[in-house]
C-alpha cells in the first residue's frame, strides 16, 4: 500500500518556517514575573535587589536592553523578571494582591517601555527606573548604577 507524502512534507515545511521564528521568541525572553512578593522576598534575602523589565511584545527597544544588558545580567544569578505591558496573564503583586501583567503596569504608572526597575520586599523601590534606552554607549553604566544603588538601599534598615 502507498501512502501520500504530501501531507507529512507540508508538516515538516511549516515546522521548519515556524522554527526560526519560535526560536527567537524564545531566545529573547527573560522569566515572565508570576509571583512579585514572593520573588522579592527571596532575592531581598540573599542581598540582592530584584529587577523587573516592563515590556511590550511590539518594543524594538525593549528586545535591545534585554538582549544586550540583562540577559547577560542574569545569566550571572541575577534575579530578574519581565512584566508585559500588553498582557493579561496573572500575577500575584508586591503585597500578595491578585491583579495582571497590564495591571501592575498601570498602578507603577509605567506609560513608555522599556523600563528597567528595581524593588525589594513589598515592592519598595530601591533605586531611579532606567526608562527607555538612554545613550547606548552609556546604558550598560545607568545600569550598573542603579543596581549598586539598589543593593546599598536593601543594606539599610
Amino acid at each position: 500500500m502507498k501512502t501520500d507524502p504530501r501531507p507529512a512534507r507540508r508538516q515538516l515545511l511549516a515546522a521548519l518556517l515556524a522554527g526560526p521564528t519560535l526560536a527567537f521568541a524564545q531566545a529573547g525572553s527573560l522569566p515572565a514575573a508570576s509571583d512579585l512578593h514572593a520573588e522579592t522576598e527571596r532575592t531581598a534575602r540573599s542581598g540582592e535587589p530584584l529587577i523587573v523589565l516592563f515590556s511590550r511584545r511590539d518594543c524594538r527597544h525593549c528586545e535591545t536592553v534585554r538582549r544586550d544588558y540583562l540577559k547577560p545580567l542574569a545569566a550571572t544569578g541575577q534575579a530578574i523578571r519581565q512584566v508585559n505591558q500588553d498582557s493579561d496573564a496573572p500575577l500575584t503583586g508586591f503585597h500578595g494582591e491578585a491583579t495582571t501583567h497590564a495591571r501592575l503596569a498601570g498602578s507603577e504608572k509605567i506609560k513608555l517601555v522599556p523600563v528597567v526597575a528595581f524593588y525589594g520586599p513589598d515592592g519598595r523601590r530601591l533605586a531611579e527606573p532606567i526608562v527607555g534606552t538612554r545613550l547606548a554607549d552609556f546604558y550598560q553604566s545607568y545600569l550598573d548604577r542603579a543596581l549598586e544603588q539598589a543593593r546599598l538601599a536593601l543594606k539599610k534598615p
